[in-house]
């Protein structure tokens, strides 16, 4: 068989479909009840980054679907360089868009959401940071992060661009925190700001 030569791994690299961004899967589980010393960004586990169109559906195909995780589990997509924690310089200024799903449909909305991202589909891209799927035991979480919270036309524009990606009704309830207040009360999700 022959080797590749420094011609044909060029033609190869050419052949790739580079992203906007580069961006990184992330895994977070902690055991139900079980209390540790641990921080949760001790337990966030990098899976696997991704620049090209092809990397991202060699990675995507191996991943576990959300039907087949236990809760609680997180899953995150988040571009390079910004670790999917409140405190991280990229997100502590922003907040999180939050939608509720039933389990049965929370996989097809995600998947709609990382092939949005992937694809640099939604409008404001440049002020998203990532998203993240949670998987509980009554419903799932879905969070899109943004790096500014107190730019409220930006944050009213990304909800409105979500809702029309995922197809969502113009009535579906859709809540957002700030980072800063969800620092404050250790809640991704409870005493949500804004509701719309």
């Amino acid at each position: 068989m022959k080797e590749l030569d420094d011609n044909d791994n060029n033609d190869l690299q050419a052949a790739l479909h580079p992203l906007n961004h580069k961006l990184v899967f992330w895994y977070t589980y902690r055991t139900p009840g079980v209390r540790t010393r641990t921080s949760y960004g001790e337990n966030i586990k990098k899976i696997v980054d991704f620049s090209t169109v092809e990397a991202f559906w060699l990675s995507y195909c191996h991943l576990a679907r959300p039907s087949t995780l236990p809760s609680p589990t997180d899953i995150h997509l988040f571009r390079e360089g910004i670790r999917p924690l409140w405190e991280d310089s990229a997100n502590c200024n922003g907040g999180k868009w939050i939608i509720r799903f039933k389990k049965s449909v929370s996989g097809r909305f995600w998947e709609d959401l990382v092939l949005a991202l992937v694809g640099d589909q939604l409008d404001c891209s440049d002020n998203i940071c990532g998203a993240v799927l949670s998987i509980r035991s009554n419903e799932d979480v879905l969070s899109v992060w943004n790096r500014d919270a107190s730019d409220h036309q930006a944050v009213m524009a990304l909800r409105d661009a979500i809702k029309r990606h995922l197809k969502l009704p113009p009535s579906y309830l859709m809540e957002y925190k700030p980072h800063n207040a969800s620092a404050c009360d250790n809640s991704s999700y409870r005493n949500t700001w804004l509701r719309g």
